[in-house]
């Protein structure tokens, strides 16, 4: 037997959302999935190996053996993101000055 609704609370009904252009003949479930593939895409390719620059800069010269090893591991995982961006980072060590 289903269960019974309270005659309080009315049943939810999805609005349709009004769009314009090429985008207005796509269902809204198509637009979510569109949505999230463009979220995964961008942490894939652009948030996560940011963050792994920016970590390998921060602790290189500290790290220990696991956390370098993990590293390396992330650096595989994320290598196509890595080489969007490796012509425009410079992440060379500090020279010691004049020698």
């Amino acid at each position: 037997m289903p269960p019974r609704l309270d005659p309080r609370f009315p049943p939810l009904r999805a609005t349709p959302v009004a769009l314009s252009g090429p985008l207005s003949s796509l269902s809204l479930d198509t637009l979510l999935v569109i949505g999230a593939y463009l979220a995964l895409a961008g942490a894939y390719l652009v948030v996560v190996p940011l963050a792994l620059y920016w970590w390998m800069h921060k602790r290189w010269t500290l790290m220990g053996k696991i956390e370098r090893t993990a590293i390396y591991g992330l650096v595989f995982l994320f290598f196509p993101g890595l080489i969007l961006f490796a012509p425009f980072l410079n992440l060379r060590m500090a020279g010691q000055g004049e020698a």
